[in-house]
């Protein structure tokens, strides 16, 4: 099976969304792009609020409750079975325990064509972009810039340091079978 899912793992601001979009642009077919940030929404306020499924503290540092990982892996069945309807997903994730999450993530996927991405970014850089988001706590990417990709096995890194979206779009496009 060719790659019908492409995880854009990365730290808090490191570029991913907007890498995303920017594949969804170019790839031949329609694909969807679904996130993190999405799951996050879709969870009650009160498992914030209380912490039983995600607390975010006021340093940025992002820790899952005890309900975390089975709504995670609820998730990840979710977008394999979009996958094995046939459409493509570019998965926007932050791996919050490195290899540990890539093995939950592969598992739920089963034998799912991915293309793993390890997204990068200058510390300053994701700095500046934190600042304008007004859904970030200052001190996310700092605080998940190594643990996002520690013990994480990737078949293309990107830097979005200096890269633009699109170019970095364009190189992960070039890892993509034709039919995708």
């Amino acid at each position: 099976m060719g790659t019908r899912v492409i995880v854009l793992n990365g730290a808090s601001s490191s570029g991913k969304t907007s890498i995303g979009r920017c594949l969804q642009g170019i790839l031949s077919t329609p694909w969807l792009l679904l996130g993190v940030d999405d799951l996050i929404r879709a969870i009650p306020d009160d498992g914030i609020e209380d912490g039983s499924l995600l607390h975010i503290s006021r340093t940025g540092q992002v820790d899952v409750g005890p309900g975390w990982r089975s709504l995670e892996t609820s998730w990840y069945l979710g977008i394999a079975a979009i996958v094995a309807s046939g459409t493509g997903v570019i998965v926007d994730e932050v791996l919050l325990d490195g290899g540990r999450g890539q093995e939950r993530v592969r598992s739920a996927l089963g034998g799912t064509g991915v293309l793993w991405v390890g997204v990068t970014c200058d510390r300053d850089v994701a700095r500046a972009r934190e600042a304008l988001r007004p859904d970030r706590v200052a001190g996310q990417f700092e605080s998940q810039e190594t643990v996002v990709h520690e013990g994480v096995t990737y078949d293309l890194i990107v830097d979005t340091s200096h890269a633009t979206s699109e170019s970095c779009a364009a190189t992960i496009l070039g890892h993509v079978p034709t039919t995708a």
